[in-house]
């Protein structure tokens, strides 16, 4: 079906994407085995805290290797994490100049992936919960010094609100391409920041939309779309997360969870259906 993938300023940019948060010592092996299940976006950061970077490009050097994938198949995207966001493996020198801690960890980001450029460089969360700080700023002027110097093809920002979304698009010299962020029902699956990135041309990306729903998806509501489909909960999920223009995120461990996700391209969900999606809360 066409909404496999999209064009973003020339990038070709896949609907789904494989997160590697969490996978610590398994992170190779689950790296290797989404691709071999079908995924070609891979989604990472370097922040040994959550993410175990390297172990993603060992994993794609594996698949490229074996001749499962080329280089020119993938979309990459890492980030960079302040320091507070980091434990003690730290991927700069938390000592130097903002600007100059990007340019560490984007330097230590082609290493670990094993890649001359990264087709997606995020800023993984802003400094604090309200607004955008000198920081941040220096942060976002190095990315997209990085961006102009087209080692990274795309910008985007993670944790955002929206106050601080409408600052960095009014500011930045280079928008923000995506926004990533945990999205939960009922908060009307992140509606206003959605609603924002349409207007504003900026894809939103969807994560947790699973795990941050645990009450949702045994909503009878949905349960009852699925079996209409004869699809899982989780498939209606992700199906309405494209449908309402987002591109999901999913971690999954299991290479049967993997494949039934990448289904959710062969099938859509009538509009009504996403209209109850969209209104679903907990109960």
């Amino acid at each position: 079906m066409p909404d496999r993938t999209m064009m973003i300023d020339g990038v070709r940019v896949s609907c789904f994407c494989y997160g590697t948060a969490w996978k610590e010592d398994e992170t190779t092996r689950l790296t290797t085995l989404a691709l071999g299940q079908g995924f070609r976006s891979i989604d990472t950061a370097n922040q040994r805290k959550h993410y175990h970077e390297a172990g993603v490009g060992r994993g794609i050097r594996e698949a490229v290797k074996s001749g499962l994938v080329v280089r020119d198949d993938l979309f990459l995207q890492t980030k960079f994490t302040f320091r507070r966001g980091q434990d003690n493996r730290l991927p700069y020198d938390p000592k130097a100049p903002i600007p100059d801690q990007v340019a560490q960890s984007f330097a230590r980001s082609l290493e670990n992936l094993g890649t001359d450029i990264i087709d997606s460089y995020m800023l993984h969360s802003p400094t604090s919960l309200t607004g955008l700080g000198s920081d941040d700023w220096a942060a976002w002027r190095a990315m997209e010094a990085i961006h102009a110097s087209g080692q990274a093809r795309l910008l985007g920002i993670s944790n955002v609100t929206l106050n601080q979304l409408q600052s960095l698009c009014k500011e930045a010299r280079v928008q923000p391409h995506f926004v990533q962020n945990r999205c939960y029902a009922d908060q009307g699956w992140d509606r206003r920041i959605r609603q924002f990135c349409a207007a504003n041309g900026v894809v939103y990306q969807g994560f947790s939309l699973l795990t941050a729903n645990r009450k949702v998806t045994a909503h009878r509501e949905l349960i009852k779309i699925a079996e209409r489909h004869d699809r899982t909960v989780c498939q209606i999920v992700f199906r309405f997360a494209i449908d309402v223009g987002m591109v999901p995120l999913t971690g999954t461990t299991d290479a049967e969870h993997m494949r039934e996700d990448l289904d959710v391209f062969n099938f859509r969900l009538e509009p009504k259906e996403v209209e109850i999606i969209e209104a679903l809360i907990a109960h």
